[in-house]
């Protein structure tokens, strides 16, 4: 084995490509506030499309990092061998959360300064029976929100980014060490796992709520949580995938097996139905029951949004069941690369469907300039500090105990 191919250098290409995409997302940035113009008539307008539009791309490419977490905690609580090859790579994306957190934390603040209206419940005076701007249903719900809502949300992120950066603390410490040494920073990483899995199986739904659901805050789903945490885990693999691939490509990995590259594969496959499975139910049971407080969630979506429904639900169902059914497709690198890019476009377009209805509403003139280079900026950052982090150790596990089967994994 070529032992220079361990160690990750950062492509000329790549890190160009990251400032490039950077540069021209932040140059689009500062066009959506000069020409996101108030509509005719609404003089308390600020700029909503275009904080829509950098609270989506927040949270998406956070919420990959998070999937990732999930993910590397997972193989960890399952004590699954055949993911070790690639734990490097699963780690790299992981340490993109503190980023991500940090802009959702900058767009909350701003938002209780009252600098923009992303979240109804922020305004001034909702809860006053004597202002103008009260209401009476979200008035109901204002003991939820306020300082509880605030301390939930430094809660997430301390638990988060502690338990990201401890497993990957006690992986790298691990590989410094003995082999029998080793072991005991694995068993703590299995325990330490565990106790993950239980806080984000708590957290992963009542962060959606307050994040993502409360932006339609007189709509409510239990299903919500689920549904993101859905599209974020497929949106983590993906991203893993198309790394481990890419890595492939320019001659990294001669230790990850095909079989490995088509787990991943079948991992796509597999969450893209849980997500199709979810989105579906969701609408489903809001639809049949045909409850006013639940109906009017998707009403506004059918009503201006459709294209965009039919397109998050054609990409990101129908896309993976076509193109990836067959063994051979997850086998081909091309190809996953090629569709593992379109679905991450398509839960993208899924995130901004999530939140540009309860922001923007009927005001939504369709994608546009703003959405992509937004969405570019993002991208360009994403890639810059996951491909940073990759470089900084080697890419081979050294002690983890199941490396030995994950590099010989083969069927």
């Amino acid at each position: 084995m070529n032992t220079d191919k361990l160690n990750f250098v950062v492509p000329a290409k790549a890190k160009m490509t990251s400032f490039v995409l950077m540069g021209l997302g932040l140059i689009s940035i500062i066009c959506m506030f000069i020409f996101d113009v108030a509509p005719e008539g609404d003089h308390h307008y600020q700029h909503t499309r275009a904080w829509a539009n950098i609270f989506a791309g927040s949270f998406f490419f956070m919420a990959i990092a998070l999937g990732a977490a999930f993910f590397l905690g997972l193989q960890y609580a399952a004590e699954s061998g055949w993911s070790t090859s690639v734990k490097r790579i699963i780690e790299a994306v992981t340490w993109y959360l503190p980023w991500g957190l940090s802009f959702l934390m900058l767009i909350f603040i701003l938002g209780q300064l009252h600098m923009h209206s992303i979240y109804p419940w922020m305004t001034e005076g909702i809860a006053d029976t004597a202002s103008p701007n009260y209401d009476a249903v979200i008035a109901g719900k204002i003991g939820y929100f306020g300082a509880f809502w605030w301390i939930r949300t430094i809660l997430y992120m301390v638990a988060w980014v502690f338990f990201t950066w401890k497993l990957r603390k006690n992986s790298l410490d691990a590989d410094s060490l003995g082999h029998e040494e080793a072991k005991g920073f694995h068993w703590k990483n299995v325990k330490l796992s565990a106790w993950f899995m239980v806080v984000f199986a708590v957290s992963s739904s009542t962060s959606a709520w307050d994040w993502l659901m409360s932006i339609d805050t007189h709509w409510f789903s239990t299903m919500m949580g689920w549904y993101v945490f859905s599209g974020m885990w497929v949106s983590a693999l993906i991203t893993i995938t198309i790394l481990v691939v890419w890595l492939k490509k320019l001659g990294y990995l001669e230790f990850v097996t095909e079989s490995t590259v088509h787990d991943l594969g079948k991992w796509m496959f597999a969450i893209s139905f849980l997500w199709t499975y979810l989105y579906f139910s969701q609408f489903m049971l809001i639809w049949y029951a045909d409850i006013p407080e639940e109906v009017t969630y998707f009403h506004t979506r059918w009503e201006s949004y459709k294209a965009l429904m039919w397109t998050v639900l054609f990409v990101n169902f129908a896309f993976p069941m076509i193109m990836l059914m067959s063994r051979d497709s997850k086998r081909n690198f091309f190809f996953l690369i090629f569709v593992g890019t379109i679905i991450f476009v398509g839960h993208y377009l899924d995130m901004i469907m999530i939140v540009m209805p309860g922001t923007v509403g009927h005001n939504w003139t369709g994608l546009s300039w703003m959405e992509l280079g937004n969405f570019l900026f993002f991208l360009g950052l994403f890639i810059y500090v996951v491909l940073h982090n990759l470089s900084k150790r080697p890419l081979r596990v050294k002690n983890h105990p199941f490396i030995d089967e994950s590099i010989h994994h083969s069927y």
